[in-house]
């Protein structure tokens, strides 16, 4: 017991870092009852009697030996009297047989109840955990989550959790019975002998505990390490465009291989550590022995015992010891569990603290006043204030709309309102009430937000807009989608409202994002509505029409409107201008422009820009009549083009399809292949492991000799041959621990290197994968990162970790029947004849297993991608009070695997109970074939007695190989998972060996009849024959309605996809005939939602040009308008941007992104709404830098506002897949009826005001 007491007071010496320290979760291990916290009565059953099923199967060694003690006597004694001899033997052999099928029920029922127990409790610490992870606020994440990797506690946590309450836990009760009840009954037979046993058991405790202690702390670290990686692949893939964009494969693959080498560092000390712990147990474990051995020869020549009472006390008692040697392992599991649970539970632990939402007043009526008193505030991430002392008021039913320069604190306003943030000081009052007090739930359901990059959930249409409003029937849902202008292009989509948007709405163009978004907050009917930018991402006639939706839904209800556009606030109350956090000025629209200000001067900006300002009114008659008009004309298109191009999509569909035929099963061979250049430790490993083998037979051996000198009559005999025995004992404990070292040091070196390696081969091998791999829904980040994350790690224990055992009890195997079978080959014949019988059990459960286990890993990583994405969007989830509904979703997901785990359990524990019952079975057999030869005469008692224990220490060992039967098919059905990402070929090959390497271009575009759909949607055609050219040097501006394929025509030239038919050619050359590469280096991408790294800003601009020089960088900030916004920052250049960027404006984030497209100096530039997050005013600075940019370089630029496209060379209009009309804007502009001109004079309709 000592043992357990020491894992339980394992780790408090290690005080709790510093908060704000990276390890801040990793306090130290919970208790280890606090690892059962969650369990409820249904769990508590199933752990009594797991406990009960696992301590009767320990208990039942102990009772075996009795019996067998018994048995040897007889055989000793009786030899002389054949006919009692036989009956006694069938007697105790027919005892045997019981105590088998008392075995093979406690076996199942301890194996089943605790394999579902841990299923349970570690699905709803799950989701406690995401529970109290989406109840944080936001602050929270802008500081802590940054640094602890949220998900990583989710999926690996969780799974050393589940492992510690599931299988070890079982494991270390069936050990710790079998030592106590081994020690019970060996008082009761020989007290003398146990009581010295007792004596050196607290060593091995002790020697166990050490390591136990050592372990953990190991795996803490590594674990740290791993998290580490597991976020940086977890970034790259989901902004894998832009890593694609810049070239950054090959720097990504190398800042992740660094990663590694940390955990590989302290995956070397571990594996030292495991090999001098078990050693040195098991040297005590030797010394004991021979201590014993040569008391009990003193004991029985006194004749205080008889030789098989003193044996199989010795053997009882070592069993007992060996169990206690076989449970530490299971401690060291279960305090990996525990490391891994104190991380979950200090998240669930802080949330009880915090407020869950529910306290507070509610108002029995809202009529919507809000006003800020005295508001300072700072971002609890950056200690820079950015209100002072702020006030103003808004009366309720009233627009209030906050205009102000890039990064001024508009969008603040609405987080304030929000309550994301408290203010630092001074209140915020919502009809004169405090915000604080009031309850934040049911705040949060009075208000309405729309913002800048609106978040969708990968899920359908329809539910994403039912996160306004959960019990919202279809026609509310259609009535909000209609007001929110969306219902139609939603009808036009092949599934309506039933469609997948993709991760984070990839699958729907900005526009209808948006719309989506603003749907969304229709639905709940709010009495406060807040637009951060609503209509930014929207084309000129999509703009109009949600504008006017907008107008209607604003009416009688407080809004507050952040815009950068001045033309989508002039009819509104109240206008205040921030600036540096403060007001610089307020009133209505005409009497700012009155004043000759801030206001003013933005408004001429825009003007002078080509006025953008549009009407309530004008011309939305025929633009609603026409995107019918368009929808009916898509149809047709649609069927048209179906027929062409079928044919490719057939065969397309047949290659992708054709990969995943190797996850019928990846062999063993394919992974040791993958493991090649590890062969040297695994031959000296494996030696070790050989050597470690042999001890257990030999050690058999050695007693059973000492047994069959206790029965002859001459003491000077007994007395030798007892320490001959002892001495060669204590030799073999000095050679244990060298021999244990070689075997677990250079598996642990093999299985860590294994895993940093098959981690970064998936890595490079999914960042050569085309981009269209990574829309398909089973690719999302989240189930990516999570197969990096818990495959490679499986694979490892199905090959490393696995092969030590295996290779050690084939060595014990071979060795045993070796000996077995020199001394009396006829019962070593019939106890191997009942073998087979032993290892069929164990293939059964393991081809059982193969079943019913189902594909575990891609259940659980379904919910870590619920889990990615709740938190990704937490500010969305916060505003809509989604958390109980994603809580909710993430707790089906786990259902799953759950029934699995009930299968499983049912059927790992009656196989492993039936295999331990054919063990009995097979020495009842054995014994009694005994008697009959002695009885014979065909063979003395000491081979016999030799022959069988030898034999029957080796059934043990081939039952605990097959024992692992599970961990080895949870490794190999991971190895599927890897095996078809590694294999995968992917369709557009980055680096092609006999393409054209490019060093120069021009700058020719030209888009020859080119047919294309997206690979995840392959049902919607979104260019049928499309024709476009650009001249080197010159710009052409794509302008269309939202979902025309606009930022297609960007996707395809950088080659993100390829077209499924037609040609898309550069300076003549086919692109596909081009380096991949060595042409991305030549174009500049700059993308509408700007993707950046959670690094600092001067690291992010950087990425451009990999070896650019400060000045370089500086300069190109400068150019991009940048310089002076960073300088203004404390920290300059080197401020952390935080997780995509979250910490900047999108004006600063915008320009960040074009610094770094700026740094590139590339050939071809691509401006895919590059200035649709910014002000008026930083627009126009950014507007001049792309200017000075675009000379002399090839542009292609897709815009919704007219301004930024008038000075394009040529503009070409898209509408169905094709272009529709083109020329220059002076040229189209000029056609009367033109689509071009319409879209021109919905935006300048409004100009005279």
């Amino acid at each position: 017991m000592e043992e357990v007491e020491l894992a339980t007071n394992e780790v408090p010496e290690q005080n709790p870092l510093p908060i704000k320290d990276q390890t801040a979760s990793r306090k130290s291990s919970v208790s280890l009852f606090g690892l059962f916290s969650v369990a409820d009565r249904v769990d508590y059953v199933l752990m009594f009697f797991g406990s009960v099923g696992s301590c009767v199967h320990g208990a039942a060694i102990p009772v075996f030996f009795v019996l067998f003690g018994r048995m040897i006597d007889s055989l000793g004694h009786l030899s002389t009297n054949p006919h009692r001899l036989s009956s006694r033997i069938s007697e105790n052999a027919l005892y045997l047989i019981y105590l088998g099928v008392i075995v093979m029920a406690s076996a199942w029922i301890g194996v089943a109840s605790w394999m579902q127990t841990g299923e349970r409790q570690t699905a709803r610490l799950r989701v406690k955990y995401i529970e109290s992870i989406l109840k944080k606020d936001i602050s929270f994440f802008d500081t802590e989550a940054r640094d602890a990797n949220i998900l990583f506690h989710i999926s690996s946590d969780a799974i050393l959790v589940q492992d510690a309450i599931g299988d070890k836990t079982g494991h270390t009760l069936r050990y710790l019975s079998q030592f106590l009840v081994g020690f019970a009954v060996g008082f009761a037979s020989v007290w003398q002998l146990t009581l010295l046993t007792l004596a050196v058991v607290p060593l091995i405790a002790v020697a166990g505990g050490a390591y136990t202690v050592i372990m953990s702390t190991l795996s803490k670290k590594g674990e740290a390490a791993y998290a580490e990686a597991g976020k940086l692949a977890e970034e790259v893939i989901s902004q894998v465009r832009t890593v694609y964009s810049f070239v950054g494969e090959d720097r990504a693959i190398e800042a992740y291989s660094m990663t590694l080498n940390k955990a590989l560092k302290f995956g070397k000390k571990s594996g030292f550590a495991t090999g001098i712990g078990v050693g040195f147990t098991y040297g005590l474990l030797f010394c004991a022995w021979a201590l014993l051995l040569w008391y009990a020869g003193i004991l029985v020549r006194h004749g205080d015992t008889n030789g098989g009472k003193a044996f199989t006390t010795i053997i009882n008692v070592i069993f007992s010891g060996f169990a206690l040697g076989q449970a530490a392992p299971n401690l060291a599991a279960i305090s990996k569990g525990r490391a891994a649970a104190a991380n979950i539970f200090s998240m669930i632990k802080t949330d009880v603290d915090s407020s869950d939402g529910s306290d507070g007043t509610v108002l029995p009526t809202v009529s919507g006043n809000i006003e800020f008193c005295d508001v300072s505030f700072a971002y609890p991430s950056r200690p820079d204030m950015v209100f002072q002392k702020l006030s103003f008021a808004i009366s309720s039913g009233k627009t209030f709309a906050v205009v102000g320069p890039s990064g001024s604190g508009k969008s603040t306003i609405i987080s304030l309102v929000e309550r994301f943030y408290e203010p630092t000081s001074g209140k915020i009052l919502l009809d004169g009430h405090d915000l604080k007090t009031l309850q934040l739930k049911w705040l949060r359901e009075q208000m309405g937000m729309v913002s800048q990059e609106p978040a969708l959930f990968a899920t359908t249409i329809i539910d994403n807009i039912l996160f306004g409003k959960e019990e919202a029937d279809m026609d509310r849902v259609i009535q909000a989608a209609k007001a929110a202008n969306a219902h139609s292009f939603i009808e036009g989509l092949p599934d309506g409202y039933h469609t997948q948007v993709g991760e984070g709405g990839t699958q729907l163009s900005g526009g209808q994002k948006q719309r989506i978004a603003i749907a969304r907050a229709v639905l709940r009917n709010p009495k406060i509505l807040l637009l951060d930018e609503a209509t930014s991402a929207l084309d000129a006639e999509s703009e109009k029409i949600v504008q006017q939706a907008l107008d209607e839904i604003m009416l009688n209800r407080t809004t507050i409107i952040v815009a950068h556009r001045l033309s989508t606030i002039q009819d509104v109350d109240t206008i205040i201008v921030l600036k540096n956090g403060e007001i610089v000025e307020r009133g209505s629209h005409s009497e700012l422009i009155s004043m000759e200000g801030e206001y003013a001067a933005l408004v001429s900006l825009q003007v002078s820009q080509q006025g953008e300002v549009s009407s309530p009114l004008s011309c939305s008659q025929s633009s609603r009549s026409l995107s019918f008009h368009e929808l009916s004309d898509g149809k047709h298109h649609q069927e048209d083009s179906n027929s062409s191009t079928r044919r490719e999509f057939e065969q397309s569909d047949n290659i992708e399809l054709s990969i995943p035929s190797f996850e019928q099963s990846p062999s063993i061979w394919e992974l040791i292949k993958l493991n090649a250049p590890e062969w040297p430790y695994a031959l000296l490993g494996s030696f070790g492991a050989t050597l470690a083998g042999m001890e257990a037979p030999l050690f058999a051996l050695g007693i059973t000799h000492v047994l069959s000198a206790f029965y002859s009559s001459n003491d000077s005999r007994i007395k030798e041959e007892v320490q001959r025995v002892a001495l060669i004992f204590v030799g073999l404990a000095v050679v244990t621990i060298p021999v244990y070292l070689l075997q677990h040091y250079f598996y642990t070196l093999m299985g860590e290197r294994l895993t940093s390696r098959v981690r970064l081969l998936m890595f490079s091998a999914m960042l050569s994968n085309e981009v269209g791999w990574f829309d398909l829904e089973e690719n999302h980040t989240g189930s990516l990162t999570s197969t990096l994350a818990a495959d490679a790690t499986l694979v490892r224990s199905a090959l490393a970790d696995r092969l030590s055992t295996i290779v050690q009890n084939i060595a014990l195997t071979v060795t045993a029947f070796v000996i077995a079978f020199i001394l009396s080959w006829r019962i070593a014949a019939v106890v191997i004849a009942s073998l087979p019988v032993l290892i069929g059990a164990s293939i059964a459960e393991q081809l059982f297993l193969k079943g019913f286990g189902g594909d575990y890993n891609r259940a659980y990583s379904k919910a870590t991608a619920v889990a990615r994405e709740a938190i990704d969007n937490i500010r969305t989830v916060a505003a809509f009070g989604a958390e109980d509904r994603l809580s909710t979703q993430f707790a089906s997901e786990l259902n799953q695997p759950s029934r699995q785990a009930f299968l499983r359990g049912h059927i790992s524990g009656f196989g492993y109970g039936l295999s331990q019952l054919f063990a009995f079975c097979s020495y009842a057999l054995g014994l009694w074939y005994a008697s009959i030869i002695i009885k014979k005469n065909e063979s003395h008692f000491g081979d016999i007695m030799k022959s069988f224990m030898v034999l029957i220490i080796t059934s043990l060992a081939i039952a605990e190989t097959l024992s692992l039967t599970p961990d080895i098919v949870k490794g190999s059905q991971a190895l599927g998972s890897v095996f078809r990402i590694l294999q995968r070929k992917t369709v557009i090959l980055p680096n092609c060996p006999t393409s054209i390497r490019v060093s120069d271009i021009k700058g020719d575009v030209e888009f020859r009849n080119v047919c294309f759909r997206y690979p995840a949607r392959p049902d919607i055609t979104v260019f049928d024959d499309l024709n476009l050219t650009v001249s080197a040097g010159k710009s052409l501006a794509v302008v269309g309605p939202s979902g025309s394929g606009k930022s297609t025509v960007i996707g395809l030239v950088v080659r993100f996809y390829d077209p499924n038919l037609g040609q898309v050619l550069i300076d003549g050359y086919d692109i596909k005939s081009l380096n991949l590469r060595s042409l991305r280096k030549k174009i500049g991408l700059v993308q509408q939602e700007p993707a950046l790294f959670a690094t600092t800003i001067y690291e992010n601009i950087k990425y451009g040009k990999e070896d650019a020089s400060e000045i370089e960088i500086m300069k190109a900030a400068r150019t991009a308008n940048a310089h002076s916004f960073i300088s203004r920052m404390p920290e300059g250049y080197q401020t952390q941007v935080g997780a995509r960027g979250v910490q900047l404006s999108g004006g600063q984030k915008q320009r960040v992104a074009i610094a770094r497209a700026i740094l590139k100096d590339p050939s071809i530039l691509l401006l895919d709404e590059a200035t649709s997050a910014l002000d008026a005013a930083s627009e126009k600075v950014v507007q001049d830098a792309l200017d000075t940019l675009k000379e002399n370089r090839t542009t292609i630029l897709v815009a919704h506002r007219m301004s930024t496209i008038q000075d394009a060379d040529s503009v070409a209009v898209l509408q169905q897949g094709k272009v529709v009309e083109a020329g220059s804007h002076e040229e189209l502009i000029g056609k009367a009826g033109g689509i071009y001109r319409r879209l021109v004079s919905l935006q300048e309709a409004h100009r005279s005001t």
